[in-house]
């Protein structure tokens, strides 16, 4: 067996990666490793055998394909998260991790280890594989192969040592955190969590003269409703409520959105009518509709005309498994599942007009993916000077992802549309993660394994790691809580999401019981993803 895996190396690439996905499921206390368990298998895979190792070019291969991805997916997200608190909370994550970052040098200094350690402590500490994927590339880019051959194992290994205790680290940070919360701040007898990502459906009287005569869309930009218009009725007749409506007293309209958003819109408009005017499919029915049709994409929704072409109005967006509540600006994505209402002899028609053929959401624009990796592999190449002597380069990690977030922002140029679906994204992000995971596991694995003989050396790497998780834990959460103010389940999703962590989410969700983690999570995931992807760098360089 052992000759088989060794002069098959694809069956070898699969059998690591079918292993580490099996073990990757397996929970304990509600942790798992997930995906990172490819890197373990292939770890313990090149430990037992050094014969067993792949070709450069299939971790390369995922490695470009896994960043190019996610600058696709994240480039909306990072340049957004610039804007208003975003700016506020963006800093936290800069000042946090420069923090990790130093600690990283020093223990690693003080330890007499070297700076390649040191960068794959950090990305460890901090559970985040782009990082890794960056110092690796910038190690090939920095030195001669030979050199770079013996250090590309030591930011593996250190990264696998450290990795467990970042995640087990931070866990313990955020039920820390809750708790202290929760003694500070009891829930009443009798206090039930509601799941605020949860859209419902409400029919409301005009009774308010201040909701009158003014267009819908206008309304909602003065009064900051964050709800859709759906169906309106007057005297008798029920129609389609755009934004270009304007409501008269007495009229009925369904709106759509969060309880917290209704509660707010039925404030400003009037009262709620027990009259369920979503339930009246007769004449205006809605319709589930897949985009698939790339003209309409990355363009604002008010571009499209939907009331005058086809008196039809978006009222909710499934993006993955995330529902969100359409405005005048909001860009549609391939990929994204829309509920258009309209009158039902319309309905064919405006699927045509969407798409809605999920075969074709299936398939990639091999050409604007090519010329996108085109680009970042261009870019990687340039040299960037340094202060004094020599360059460095952005590298097959760098280019692409830089590249990648452009794009995804820009999200289309005339023509051609950057962004992938939805579900291709994920799909080509997960192949590239486990092809690199199985690459550099298989390579590193007899690094590994002497590493671990020596007892000493593996311990002195887990502590410096678990150092830094929680050292970066505990300014995350003083920080938050004492200067910005941060909400305590608001700033236990940060806490993961500086930490780039699902399983330290997840966790985050279920202490809490609702939704809440998830929006501190979002608000500095991308900033805390390239901003560690350029520290792992910058220490390999120091």
């Amino acid at each position: 067996m052992v000759e088989l895996l060794r002069e098959n190396p694809v069956l070898l690439l699969f059998v690591v990666i079918g292993i580490g996905h099996l073990i990757g499921r397996v929970q304990i206390a509600g942790f798992g490793l997930g995906v990172a368990a490819v890197l373990f298998t292939g770890l313990a895979f090149g430990a037992l055998d050094p014969g067993f190792k792949l070709p450069d070019i299939v971790y390369l291969f995922g490695l470009i394909l896994f960043v190019y991805t996610i600058g696709l997916s994240s480039g909306p997200g990072f340049f957004a998260s610039f804007r208003k608190r975003g700016v506020r909370d963006n800093l936290m994550v800069l000042f946090v991790l420069i923090v990790g970052a130093g600690l990283a040098i020093g223990y690693c200094k003080s330890q007499g280890l070297s700076s390649a350690v040191a960068a794959g402590l950090f990305a460890g500490s901090l559970t985040n594989t782009p990082a890794l994927a960056a110092t690796l590339d910038s190690i090939k880019v920095l030195f001669d192969p030979a050199t770079a051959e013996l250090l590309s194992s030591y930011p593996v290994v250190a990264y696998s040592i450290a990795y467990p205790g970042g995640v087990l680290g931070m866990l313990l940070a955020i039920s820390f955190a809750y708790k202290n919360h929760r003694k500070r701040h009891p829930r009443p007898e009798g206090y039930q969590t509601r799941q605020v990502h949860e859209l419902e459906n409400l029919t409301v009287k005009i009774t308010n003269p201040n909701a009158v005569g003014v267009p819908l869309g206008e309304l909602r930009k003065q009064k900051k409703i964050a709800v859709s218009f759906a169906r309106m009725k007057r005297a008798g007749v029920v129609g389609i409520a755009t934004d270009e409506t304007q409501l008269v007293l007495q009229d009925l309209v369904s709106i759509v959105g969060r309880a917290q958003d209704l509660h707010h819109a039925v404030e400003v408009l009037g009262q709620t009518h027990a009259e369920r005017l979503d339930l009246d499919r007769s004449q205006i029915d809605f319709r589930r509709i897949f985009v698939s049709q790339k003209s309409i994409t990355e363009v604002p929704i008010s571009n499209l005309h939907l009331g005058e072409r086809f008196q039809a109005t978006i009222t909710r967006i499934r993006r993955g498994d995330v529902e969100i509540i359409p405005d005048a600006e909001t860009h549609l994505e391939l990929g994204d599942r829309v509920r258009v209402v309209a009158p039902r002899e319309r309905q064919a028609e405006i699927a045509r007009y969407f798409g809605d053929s999920y075969k074709a959401l299936s398939e990639i624009d091999v050409i604007t993916f090519s010329l996108g990796l085109t680009l970042g592999l261009i870019l990687g190449k340039i040299p960037v000077p340094l202060p004094g002597t020599g360059h460095f380069e952005l590298g097959l990690a760098g280019g692409p992802l830089i590249v990648g977030l452009i794009l995804g922002r820009l999200g289309r140029t005339g023509s051609f549309v950057w962004t992938l679906p939805y579900s291709a994204n994920l799909t080509l992000r997960q192949l590239g993660i486990v092809l690199f995971l199985a690459g550099v596991g298989l390579k590193s694995g007899s690094s590994f394994a002497s590493t671990l003989e020596q007892g000493g050396g593996a311990w002195i790497l887990f502590f410096g790691g678990l150092l830094i998780t929680l050292t970066t834990a505990a300014l995350i959460y003083s920080v938050g809580r004492w200067v910005l103010k941060v909400p305590t389940q608001q700033l236990i999703g940060m806490m993961a999401g500086i930490q780039t962590q699902p399983a330290a989410l997840a966790f985050a969700v279920e202490q809490t019981k609702d939704e809440v983690p998830n929006a501190g999570y979002a608000s500095v995931y991308p900033a805390a993803t390239i901003l560690k992807i350029i520290f792992a760098q910058l220490i390999l360089l120091m």
